[in-house]
């Protein structure tokens, strides 16, 4: 399985590239009155309309600094952009690595152990389908 990883506040996340259609350097975002508050608007991706949905405010994590990625994933048929801090790098890791949270949840899939760092991989599906 290869996950991608990346920062949001002082924590580092990770995703199932499966989920992943591409990533994007933040762009210009068009505000939506009445929408969540967790949907910072919508961005014109290659003549495509795609919400943008700031997992920060959505996961209630401080805001450390200015957001630089877009991760764009595909559920469904439906492209969602994920505002990220930073996006570092994509990883190999095998399921025996995921370390399950039983207290998690139903977006939290579980926690990575590197050497250097942990990681929280986050149900992508489940994250965006409530």
């Amino acid at each position: 399985m290869q996950v991608i990883v990346f920062t949001l506040g002082n924590e580092k996340y990770a995703l199932d590239t499966k989920l992943v259609h591409g990533i994007e350097k933040v762009m210009s975002i068009t505000r939506v009155p009445t929408a969540p508050y967790y949907i910072k608007g919508l961005v014109n991706l290659r003549g495509n309309i795609i919400s943008i949905l700031d997992l920060k405010a959505y996961l209630n994590i401080e805001y450390v600094k200015e957001e630089e990625n877009i991760i764009i994933v595909e559920i469904d048929d439906e492209r969602i952009g994920l505002l990220v801090d930073n996006v570092h790098e994509v990883v190999d890791i095998q399921n025996d690595m995921i370390e399950r949270i039983s207290e998690s949840s139903g977006y939290i899939k579980g926690v990575i152990n590197f050497k250097d760092y942990i990681v929280t991989l986050l149900e992508g599906e489940m994250l965006l389908n409530s």
